[in-house]
């Protein structure tokens, strides 16, 4: 006979989005939640402002996660963007920037499988998925800001931008 802990290991979380409401409240973020399976919440970083959404997807127990950025990128520079993005993209381990239809603001994306996580393990798993997404959204904020003015950058610039700094301020 298995324990109620040792079931609780095989359970699938019947709605991750339950526990990220926790995860929103310990940060004291207010969030909305328009339906089930839908969680929206705007967090300010050090640089900008992140307008995060999570949506459960049942069916497949995947939670999508994207962390839309403020800066929006100016019309004439969505190549330069792209470009910029498929450079950035080629470094991240987990996630992505891209461009979402309809809109020039550049956006944190990861789609997670939580098959099999208990509440607890799918908490902590989304909560470091969140410092993960806002992590990489500052770091790469003043790239973004950048290629948002109509004036035009040197590539010099734009290099400088993504690079990692190292060292303490």
């Amino acid at each position: 006979m298995q324990s109620q802990q040792e079931i609780d290991l095989f359970m699938d979380v019947s709605n991750p989005l339950d526990c990220i409401e926790d995860i929103m409240a310990i940060h004291d973020w207010t969030f909305e939640r328009p339906n089930e399976d839908e969680l929206t919440v705007e967090v300010s970083g050090q640089f900008g402002h992140y307008q995060m959404v999570f949506v459960w997807q049942d069916d497949v127990n995947a939670l999508q996660f994207s962390a839309k950025m403020d800066a929006c990128i100016h019309e004439s520079k969505i190549d330069e963007a792209k470009k910029v993005m498929s450079e950035i993209n080629a470094d991240l381990w987990l996630g992505h920037f891209d461009l979402q239809k309809g809109s020039n603001q550049p956006t944190f994306r990861h789609t997670s499988l939580l098959r099999g996580m208990t509440e607890t393990s799918g908490a902590v798993y989304v909560e470091d998925m969140i410092q993960i997404a806002l992590a990489e959204c500052e770091r790469f904020y003043m790239t973004f800001d950048l290629l948002s003015k109509t004036t035009s950058q040197g590539q010099e610039d734009l290099n400088l931008s993504m690079m990692d700094v190292c060292g303490a301020a």
